[in-house]
């Protein structure tokens, strides 16, 4: 892999796909990394440059990830000032670099400092913003970026396109695009960016102290357990069936909203996208904003005592019966026989 690192020159418009890379630590986060996968595919087909904007301290790692998986242009800006997201120090140098190169399209992870940071750039820009889009496509006649929005709790999905204003904005919901493989024989460019217009009396909120907790990114798992409001939350059965087949467990919405699980937790349209080899679907009805966040699940497997669930129509195996009954006896099985290993 060759990256070239150019000196700070006269402004140029590169214009093409811009793409902003989220980082912790100086690692990117792995929705930037989907994020770039897709804008590598949007500037292929409409002929322009790939470029990504990383912003924070210590990036080499994470600027030659970049060029390895797509980016043509990486603009990096390094301070202590950005070493920690805040939306006003980001949007700040953001909107600069913006005006300055003029990009056509605009992409953004749907993290909750990639909304933050959207929101704030779609209004100093005076941009169109599409919000959580699930997939991205180019209007053959005129070039327009189009975007599919899921609506009404997910029964819907609009595609949608921005009228007005530059560059095309939209933030893209974790686990719905696959990063592109690391290409050690792509040639890539690193450009500092000028902070001169940072100012330590410009940046107004300072993050003092941390909290890191951990966290299930269940959009990468390959097996999964789905509970449902049908387990009236006795989510234990759910959780012994997860760790029987050395998988996750996750839930419905409904079951978040009644604080027997974590909002992060939750597939489907408000939530994640599985792209598990195996899904196990326990008492979830099977609504569109449901199943939205199963259709790349390579099998799932519903179980449900009601026969006419929608589930069953997004299942490659279906189960008619009391989960009270069938989840305890394929849990006993799983444990005679050792659980599964692949």
């Amino acid at each position: 892999m060759q990256v070239v690192v150019e000196k700070e020159s006269e402004s140029k418009k590169t214009r093409g796909v811009f793409v902003f890379l989220e980082q912790t630590g100086g690692t990117l986060e792995n929705v930037s990394l989907e994020v770039l996968g897709k804008g590598r595919e949007i500037a292929d087909q409409l002929g322009v440059r790939l470029t990504g904007i990383l912003l924070g301290e210590n990036l080499e790692e994470a600027f030659r990830e970049c060029t390895s998986r797509g980016a043509d242009l990486v603009l990096v800006g390094e301070s202590p000032l950005l070493e920690n997201f805040t939306t006003e120090a980001y949007s700040q140098v953001i909107s600069h670099i913006v005006r300055e190169h003029d990009p056509d399209i605009f992409l953004v992870g749907a993290t909750h400092n990639g909304t933050s940071l959207a929101a704030n750039l779609a209004i100093k820009l005076h941009a169109g913003l599409m919000a959580h889009v699930v997939d991205l496509d180019i209007e053959k006649e005129t070039g327009k970026l189009l975007g599919s929005v899921p609506g009404f709790g997910g029964n819907i999905v609009a595609v949608c396109k921005c009228k007005k204003g530059r560059p095309q904005m939209a933030t893209i919901r974790p686990g719905i695009f696959k990063p592109h493989p690391v290409s050690e024989s792509r040639s890539g460019t690193v450009k500092p960016i000028n902070l001169d217009t940072l100012k330590p009396e410009d940046v107004k909120c300072r993050v003092v102290e941390k909290s890191v907790g951990e966290s299930i990114e269940i959009s990468h798992a390959e097996k999964v357990v789905v509970a449902g409001l049908g387990l009236k939350d006795n989510l234990t059965l759910a959780k012994s069936l997860a760790q029987k087949i050395s998988g996750i467990m996750a839930v419905s919405r409904p079951v978040a909203d009644k604080g027997a699980a974590p909002k992060d937790l939750v597939v489907g349209s408000t939530g994640s996208s599985l792209n598990a080899k195996l899904a196990l679907v326990l008492g979830i009805s099977g609504a569109a904003h449901f199943s939205s966040g199963i259709r790349d699940v390579e099998t799932v497997i519903a179980i449900n005592s009601d026969p006419d669930a929608p589930i069953f129509s997004q299942a490659d195996y279906c189960v008619t019966g009391d989960l009270f009954k069938i989840v305890p006896e394929l849990v006993s099985e799983l444990e005679s026989s050792g659980g599964v290993k692949q």
